[in-house]
């Protein structure tokens, strides 16, 4: 059997015992930094951690129960749900009976949705909880806005890789907790390298530097070759933070676009089984919704919205199911860049000319002066004309007849192409620049 088998992680081994074991968050924990020293005193509240993976969130959780002399509960939101939270809340409050307090660790906070979240309420206002909340996502857009009125929020910074390599030197020198036992050295360099591979992330440095210690055995000498080795090997196929992400985003947001269902539901999936925060995936189908179908469909934006809306209002799994219509809508919908090229088209107008003044009969005169220097003169006013419609020009002279917006030709965007075509004829026949006969309103 392993040594490591009969052990938790290394990276659980190792979490501080102290405050002066913690590496990194100087500015939440260093000499006379609010958090630290309520800590040390034992005068801490309910809060929120903020900060991305390996940063230190759950370790410093412990700690507060630590120096608080608090039982700690851990918790998952992405696992567990409110019957848990029930459970908890009643063992809280027998053991405050007794005297003793409760820190509740919820880890991925963020994945609650906002009427799961209302269920600490009423035990964090009451005491009968601490609650310490961790999420790697903007609280301000996750948590409702009454959790956060009763929480502080602490924001961790991403551990730097002198922060890490300190870590790891603790664990391959540390006979009780760490690797030490194994008696492995290090070539020069080779922590170094492992630090900056980790890219902030303390617990997979330590993932690592136990696996590639048990690899190479009693004695053995850890490389960077061999270190960056184990590294590759275990990289999660989805890392929310890494290559991959993006990758499967992409490919989601292209399978939507060439308007295949099954292929946008795969990448969905892979997404969701990764761990993915499920705003990302609604922000990218939202995104996608204005940028490659536009006005070809008006409702794929309105459907986008509303399956959003629906997951904070049912959280998983259920509100999985609105991820999957949204998906399958906006693959199976027509299809247009319009839009797109028309905001991109419209911004470098823009910029060419943005000294260029309004034109008169376009601006508002609310001052007698104003009118007297010709403020709005000449304006039209659409709804007193026959067909609704002015042809005076909304552009300053400087753009001249720039077309910014060119509709396509499928779906909704056909009845657009129609109207704007009317709108010309009669913009001609006004001008003088073509038939005068009355076209008919498509």
């Amino acid at each position: 059997m392993s040594l490591f088998d009969v052990r938790p992680p290394l990276a659980a081994r190792m979490r501080p015992r102290t405050l002066e074991e913690f590496v990194g968050q100087e500015h939440l924990l260093g000499p006379g930094r609010s958090l630290g020293e309520a800590i040390r005193a034992g005068t801490v509240g309910s809060m929120i951690f903020w900060g991305p993976p390996g940063s230190g969130k759950t370790s410093l959780a412990h700690l507060i129960a630590r120096y608080t002399d608090r039982h700690f509960v851990p918790f998952s939101a992405v696992t567990e749900g409110v019957a848990r939270v029930r459970e908890i809340i009643a063992a809280a409050d027998q053991r405050r009976t007794l005297g003793r307090g409760t820190i509740l660790f919820c880890d991925e906070i963020h994945r609650f949705n906002r009427s799961q979240q209302d269920a600490f309420l009423p035990h964090v206002e009451s005491g009968v909880i601490t609650l310490v909340g961790a999420t790697t996502e903007n609280p301000s857009f996750e948590l409702t806005g009454a959790l956060l009125s009763r929480t502080r929020v602490y924001v961790l910074d991403r551990l730097t890789a002198a922060d890490i390599a300190r870590l790891l030197d603790m664990a391959l020198e540390d006979r009780e907790r760490g690797v030490a036992e194994l008696a492995v050295t290090a070539e020069p360099g080779a922590l170094a390298a492992l630090a900056e591979a980790a890219d902030g992330d303390a617990r997979r440095a330590l993932t690592v530097l136990e696996a590639a210690a048990e690899r190479a055995g009693q004695g053995g000498i850890l490389t960077a070759t061999s270190l960056l080795e184990v590294m590759a090997a275990r990289i999660p196929t989805h890392d929310k933070s890494g290559e991959e992400h993006f990758n499967i985003l992409s490919a989601y947001h292209k399978s939507l676009r060439g308007s295949d269902p099954q292929g946008a539901l795969y990448w969905m999936a892979r997404l969701i089984e990764g761990g993915e925060d499920p705003m990302t995936i609604f922000r990218r189908a939202i995104a996608m919704a204005s940028e490659d179908i536009g006005l070809a469909d008006p409702q794929a934006l309105t459907i986008a919205v509303a399956g959003r809306d629906a997951w904070h209002q049912l959280g998983a799994p259920e509100g999985y199911l609105a991820l999957a219509e949204v998906t399958i809508y906006l693959a199976t919908a027509p299809k247009s860049n319009s839009v797109y090229q028309a905001l991109r088209a419209a911004r470098e107008a823009a910029r060419q000319t943005a000294a260029v003044p309004v034109p008169l009969h376009l601006r508002n005169a609310p001052t007698g002066l104003m009118k007297a220097l010709g403020y709005g003169a000449a304006y039209q006013y659409p709804h007193d004309l026959p067909d609704g419609f002015s042809p005076q020009s909304y552009l300053p002279a400087e753009v001249g007849g720039a077309e910014f917006y060119r509709p396509g030709s499928r779906g909704f965007e056909k009845k657009v192409a129609e109207r704007l075509a009317w709108w010309e004829t009669i913009r001609i026949r006004e001008t003088g620049g073509g038939p005068s006969g009355s076209p008919g309103t498509p």
